[in-house]
């Protein structure tokens, strides 16, 4: 996934951009309202991460001119107004999601997980396989030799959470916006409670779900070759 990052503030874009570079995303930088238009307009970006008050043009600017060209770049804003009249306006003009000012780098992180959860019936690939395991996304069920798995709703969006982030640790807060869209709303425990439901439908079928948890960190999914070792 490419970002934009659109930040006046050099200490938070700098370790904005080396947090999400970590979790395997590519992220480019301005810190200017009209250097980040213009790589808005130029680029392809699949997700702008836009702070509203910026030198030379404002966030607000910028969304309104994405919007008016038809950019179909997701937004995010990011403020330092949190009051409910500002956060409307922001989504009236086009924007995706507004996050306040300050936020943990968690919330960022499963903010941009949520607006990839609902973009994703837009990928050329609607299917993802992992160790015979098939997700398919159009369809939302997961199978194994080409029979359905049934899933709950929340044990999907679990396993599909983590699937589409095979390279990367998921946390725990990062899969409680994705199920629920409401940050930290879901609980660890509940968290595992549906992976280990989704681990005993899938053992009924012959496989094994290929979830790990790290202890301290969340969730990753474990390779066919990592399953021995």
């Amino acid at each position: 996934m490419r970002i934009l990052l659109i930040e006046d503030s050099l200490s938070l874009r700098d370790s904005l951009s080396l947090g999400l570079e970590k979790l395997g995303y590519s992220v480019d930088t301005a810190g200017t309202g009209s250097e980040g238009l213009s790589m808005a307009l130029l680029g392809s970006y699949e997700i702008i991460i836009l702070d509203m008050m910026l030198p030379e043009l404002d966030g607000m600017t910028i969304l309104k001119t994405l919007r008016k060209r038809d950019l179909e770049s997701k937004v995010i804003i990011l403020s330092a107004r949190s009051e409910s009249e500002d956060k409307v306006a922001g989504l009236l003009a086009g924007a995706d999601d507004y996050l306040s000012k300050p936020f943990s780098f968690d919330e960022l992180t499963a903010r941009l997980l949520s607006l990839m959860r609902r973009g994703v019936a837009n990928c050329l690939n609607d299917q993802v396989t992992i160790n015979g395991l098939t997700l398919n996304i159009q369809f939302k069920t997961l199978s194994y030799n080409n029979g359905i798995i049934n899933l709950t709703p929340n044990e999907y969006k679990i396993v599909e959470c983590i699937f589409l982030n095979r390279h990367k640790i998921v946390t725990s807060e990062m899969l409680s916006e994705f199920i629920s869209g409401s940050y930290d709303h879901i609980s660890k425990n509940a968290i595992e409670a549906h992976l280990s439901s989704a681990r005993r439908k899938v053992r009924e079928s012959g496989a094994s779900l290929p979830i790990k948890s790290k202890r301290g960190f969340g969730y990753r999914v474990v390779e066919a070759n990592e399953i021995n070792t």
